[in-house]
């Protein structure tokens, strides 16, 4: 009985989606009857058929015609196509005035479907979300439990194959997670224990169980959503200069239909029913709807294309400046790097013992969480080190780490801090060449002078050298903005390909950099990770966060990469600039169809049956042309 209710439920749902295509199918077959009819001779019987198709297949858009215009107090498209149908039916056109109604309603059908294509994509998503989840408690067995009913701090268990029902970090068990719900990235990502799950995204091959981190309303998944959904319903400017044109130029129309049925009767000496006739045809054929449905259905295709493949737009606005873009502001740290220094050397003053020198450095670094500190403690791990001496530090910001061990004090840190000149000389000025090669340079000393140093650097991602690369050959100069030195800003320039870079950026540097980017060339982009870039991405035209899909990032940028995957900046300029040449292919189709349409009725060469077609058509074909967005190749 219930699985009955659902699928009676799921039909009405079906029938509901589809009403327009319903009708205007119906209003078709009426117009079919009713000219067979009148062939017959049967005319009363074809005209009530008629009356009865106009009514089916333009009840929805004479409803959305007239409510739209109480509403916004602004003529619109709806009403031309309704007041021309009466007006061909009233001179004794009837099967033309139906046709007009069944093709209106046809292409209505096909601009309702290109809607509901977009926000078919969201509605995907968010089945995606798994309604139920196995709750653990105790040493009970899990339970399966609404997901509604949890809250934060649950543990929950999902098996191999399962949907994660809620955003957590794991704290028993690995596996590998499917994350392309969310990032757009095919490739399953390896979690253990500490590791971060989000929401909808699907458990592979490992049972594990997880502890619920953010209520359901705040997942990763639910911000995506909303996110999307409210870029869908904000509108671009070019689709915002259309509607604010439409009411204009349907007053103009009405004008110069109501001229038309006066003035060729007098001046151009036509007959009444064919003066009034032309007006119709002019109704008909002079109405923007190819011109309105030009842009909205494109956009909404790219919103909706970029958000499977880990691209989220705010809007069309950024959609539409994206494609304008002419440099490219990239942040160093985390962007065109991994963001993770490793060490690639580690001198030690011939005197000392490298073993014990390493492991009193680590002893120190290990204290600190600054990502410097943690490379080098890594490195005496992967060096075979299980045991640092104890180490008890006092931060000196802005020049290192006093370490205290077995109550020798130690200095960690740059040269200045432990004395420039013999930082310098130590073993033979090697520092001098480690730093020319864009390395960091970290000096240990005792009290008896400097014991050894540690060469760490940040490695260019290979994916940021294409992306660079790929950047380039769509005609955009990227510039590197960093606070590092000279020396390595120079050195990860050179490796990245990128056009020029400015060093010892502070973050009210990158914001007067921007600006002088955006004087340049006007349309200006900025790549960040959301929080220490704030400043620099809202002073561009298009502010670009990368943060494996953060929350800071989605609530900072215009755009929002869900990997840290600078190519996917290249795609998405791409499809900004395919929406832009498709969007101008329909506004030139439509406006040449309209100005061929209108000459061709005053030198009556085009009838109404034609004008229909031609007027029609048109809108359909630019609708189609909108959905090829929704390609996944740009």
């Amino acid at each position: 009985m219930e699985r009955s209710n659902r699928e009676n439920i799921n039909l009405i749902e079906k029938t509901k989606e589809h009403a327009e295509l319903i009708a205007a199918l119906l209003a078709g077959l009426f117009i079919l009857l009713a000219w067979r009819l009148d062939t017959s001779g049967q005319t009363t019987a074809s005209v009530l058929l008629y009356i009865v198709a106009f009514c089916v297949g333009g009840f929805a858009k004479a409803k959305e015609g007239i409510e739209e215009t109480i509403e916004n107090k602004e003529l619109n498209v709806e009403l031309l196509m309704v007041l021309a149908a009466i007006g061909s039916a009233a001179i004794g056109y009837w099967t033309e005035g139906a046709i007009l109604i069944f093709i209106f309603a046809v292409s209505g059908a096909l601009e309702t479907y290109a809607m509901n294509k977009s926000h078919r994509e969201i509605s995907a998503l968010m089945n995606l979300q798994p309604e139920e989840a196995w709750l653990v408690r105790g040493g009970f067995e899990p339970m399966k439990v609404s997901v509604s009913t949890l809250q934060i701090g649950d543990h929950l268990f999902i098996k191999p194959g399962e949907r994660v029902p809620a955003d957590g970090v794991i704290f028993k068990g690995q596996s590998s997670i499917d994350e392309s719900a969310i990032s757009g990235e095919p490739l399953p990502v390896a979690k253990r224990e500490g590791d971060e799950v989000f929401a909808g995204t699907v458990n592979l091959n490992g049972a594990i169980t997880m502890e619920m981190t953010k209520p359901n309303s705040e997942t990763l998944f639910q911000k995506i959503i909303t996110l999307v959904q409210n870029a869908q319903s904000e509108k671009s400017p070019s689709q915002q200069f259309i509607e604010k044109f439409e009411g204009t130029y349907v007053k103009f129309v009405l004008l110069t239909v109501a001229l038309m049925m006066f003035l060729p009767h007098f001046v151009l000496g036509w007959d009444w029913t064919t003066t009034f006739y032309r007006a119709m045809v002019l109704l008909v054929v002079a109405s923007p709807c190819a011109l309105v449905a030009s842009i909205m259905p494109a956009t909404l295709a790219a919103i909706s294309n970029g958000a499977k493949n880990g691209v989220l737009f705010k809007g069309g606005l950024h959609l539409e400046h994206l494609g304008a873009l002419r440099a490219l502001a990239v942040d160093k740290t985390g962007t065109l790097t991994q963001g993770k220094p490793v060490v690639t050397d580690f001198i030690v003053h011939e005197e000392k013992d490298r073993e014990m020198a390493l492991a009193i450095l680590a002893g120190i670094e290990s204290q600190s969480n600054h990502p410097l500190a943690q490379a080098i403690t890594s490195y005496a791990k992967a060096e075979g080190l299980t045991k640092f001496p104890h180490a008890s530090i006092q931060d000196i910001p802005g020049w290192g780490i006093k370490g205290y061990v077995d109550d020798m004090e130690y200095q960690v840190g740059k040269p200045d801090f432990v004395g420039a000149e013999e930082a310098d000389n130590f073993a033979d000025g090697v520092a001098t060449k480690l730093a020319a090669e864009g390395k960091t340079v970290i000096f240990i000393r005792d009290k008896d002078g400097i014991v050894a140093l540690a060469a760490l650097k940040d490695t260019v991602r290979n994916e940021a050298k294409k992306a660079v690369s790929l950047l380039k050959e769509l005609g955009i100069d990227v510039v590197m903005l960093t606070g590092d030195n000279e020396k390595t800003a120079k050195v990860i320039a050179k490796e990245a390909g990128v056009t020029e870079y400015v060093a010892e950026c502070l973050p009210e540097t990158k914001v007067t950099e921007m600006k002088r980017l955006l004087t340049q060339h006007k349309y200006v982009g900025m790549v960040g990770d959301g929080i220490n870039d704030a400043p620099a991405l809202a002073t561009a035209t298009t502010g670009i966060a990368m943060g494996e899909g953060t929350d800071v990032a989605l609530e900072t940028a215009d755009v929002v990469l869900m990997k840290n995957d600078l190519s996917k900046i290249a795609y998405a300029v791409r499809l900004s600039r395919k929406m832009q040449r498709i969007v101008k292919q329909n506004v030139f189709f439509s406006i040449s169809i309209i100005v061929l349409l209108i000459a061709s009725n005053f030198l009556q060469i085009v009838d109404l049956p034609l004008g229909v077609i031609g007027h029609e058509g048109s809108t359909i074909l630019v609708i189609l042309n909108g959905l090829r967005m929704l390609n996944k190749n740009v």
